[in-house]
Parts: structure tokens; sequence; C-alpha cells
């Protein structure tokens, strides 16, 4: 199945990341089932050294805080602590076997109650949030349902306001595949046999353009698909088999002509949008966030990065996001 793609190769990563300072598990209740459970964190950093700590929030749902650990960089170039967690249902958190299909436990709430119970537990009364791909949507929803008063700064990376907007470019980009894979993508999903291998195998070709571009790829993005592998509960529920095939609960899902109501007063930092040339969040995807807030917006896009832009140009990820959490 042919899947080559003859551009240039981001840089990837280029020095290595330090050890968690402190890791551990909060518990957490479920409030719509009642069950206990525990999230998992990771801290970088001093959460005591005067510096407002960056909490990365991973996307998914479902893919585990392995490729954001980067923003570790932050810690050893700029003194700003980080916080990486994974959220419930995947990684080292609690997982909720046999839940494929339950609506009512896997929506944005359970992971806006859980974001909040971990910085309670934590005790952190300010902190900046970076959301990617799906922690970008909840961190988009959340300033607006929750109008927090300990969030700085926003910033969203690589993600969409929009998921019918999503899909749209989503399309645009498959139609760019070798006709083989493309036909084996449409052929799979109309015969309901997307957990094939074939059908993966083809899903990995459109992962190489727009979500990973990095070769050999870097081991923080196998230890990802892994995660998604094993948190099909929440991540086939709540979008789908695919990144373009999105089945699940938020084929619906949008906040843009919501967007207005992050304020000034609710994230009086700013708010920052990334993204990358090849990524499967395009411009159009992720546009309401630099245009409709009502806070200073910002916009940088990364010209050899695709989706996981933190794996692909890592030094100047790491440089662009320390620059804006230290300005005024």
């Amino acid at each position: 199945m042919a899947s080559s793609f003859a551009e240039p190769a981001p840089p990837g990563q280029e020095r290595t990341y330090p050890q968690p300072t402190k890791s551990g598990k909060v518990a957490f209740r479920c409030a719509s089932s009642g069950v206990e459970c525990e999230t998992a964190y990771y801290i970088y950093g001093d959460l005591s050294s005067g510096r407002t700590p960056l909490v990365g929030v991973h996307g998914g749902p479902g893919a585990g805080h392995s490729y954001l650990r980067p923003l570790s960089l932050l810690w050893v170039d700029y003194k700003i602590p980080v916080v990486l967690y994974d959220q419930v249902g995947c990684g080292a958190s609690t997982h909720f076997k046999g839940t494929k299909g339950d609506t009512e436990l896997w929506k944005p709430e359970l992971f806006m109650n859980e974001f909040e119970n971990l910085m309670s537990k934590l005790e952190i009364t300010q902190y900046d949030w970076l959301g990617q791909s799906w922690g970008g949507m909840l961190g988009g929803q959340f300033a607006i349902e929750r109008q927090p008063k300990c969030m700085r700064k926003l910033i969203i990376s690589n993600s969409p306001s929009d998921m019918k907007v999503w899909v749209q470019a989503a399309q645009k980009l498959r139609a760019k595949l070798p006709q083989d894979v493309q036909e084996t993508l449409t052929r799979c999903e109309k015969e309901r046999k997307t957990d094939t291998e074939e059908y993966q195998q083809a899903v990995m070709a459109y992962y190489d353009r727009h979500v990973c571009r990095t070769i050999p790829r870097p081991a923080e993005y196998t230890e990802t698909l892994e995660c998604l592998e094993n948190a099909m509960e929440v991540y086939e529920t709540m979008n789908g088999p695919s990144e373009f095939f999105v089945t699940g609960s938020f084929k619906d899902w949008s906040i843009t002509n919501l967007l207005h109501k992050v304020t000034k007063e609710t994230c009086p930092g700013g708010l920052l949008v990334l993204n990358g040339y090849y990524d499967e969040a395009q411009d159009e995807t992720c546009e309401p966030f630099f245009t409709k807030p009502t806070c200073r917006t910002k916009w940088k896009s990364y010209a050899l990065s695709s989706h996981l832009t933190t794996l692909e140009e890592t030094e100047r990820y790491v440089k662009d996001v320390g620059a804006f959490l230290l300005s005024d």
C-alpha cells in the first residue's frame, strides 16, 4: 500500500527530557457513576517556585500524556513548572472497561470535573492551560462554561472549534492520499470493518502525513498510539474509529459561536493558537480560536509540522510557548 510523502522532514526531538520531579495519583469521584477512581499526574519542577505552572492537557480523548513530555523542557529552559496527567480512561489513570458507547459517562463534563479536582488536590490556585487537540477543545469549553478564576493564559494547540469543520478539512486531506489507500478506507468504513488490520494500515498512511511526520516514529508517539488502543471505550464513544471517521458523540460538537465568552476576565493573560502546515487541524478548523475570543489572541504556525508539533518541531515549539508564558 503506497504511502510515500516527499516533503521536507521536521527536525524532531533534539535532546532528552528530564524525569518527573514528582508523580503520583489523586482520588477522583466520577459524579455520573459514583465510582471512585484515580488520576495519574507527573510534575516537572517546583510548584512552590512562584512561577505560574503550565498544565498540559492531552488529546484523544484517550491519548495519554506521553507525547506532551517535551513540555518538560519549559522547566529546564525557563524554570516554568509543568504538570502533565493522564485523563481517566487512559494511561496510568483508572480505566472503565465495558463502557464503550456510554455517552452519559464519556462527555466533556467528566473531564472538566477531573481537571478541577486535580488542581484542587495539587493545591494549584493559578495555572496556564495548554490543551493539545482534544485537550484544546476541552480548554475552550472549560473557559466558556466554567469561567475559571484561576486560569491566567490559554494555549490552544492543534485543536478545532467545530467537529463538522474538522471532518470537512480531513476529507480534503484524505482525498490527496494514494488512490489504493482511499479505496481501502472507504470500503472498510462502508463494510464496518474499521477494526481490521487492513483499515488500520490505511489509517496510518493518513497519520504519517497529518498526525506525526517524524521518521522514525518517536517513542512517545508509539506510546500514544498504544495508549489510544487501550482506551477505545472513551475514544470510540466520543470520536470514532479514526481521526477522520468521526461517528461518536463529538460529531456535532462545536463551541465556535460561544468563543466570545472567552474574555480578558476569563483569560487575562491572553490566548495562543498553534498548528502545523500539514496538520489535520487545518487553519479553518482553529481560526475561530483566534478571531472570536474577546481576550488578546496570537497565532503561530509551523511549516514542517502536522498534528504533534511537540514531537516534530520540538525546540521551536518550546521556545514559542515559553516566550508566550513569560510575556506580559
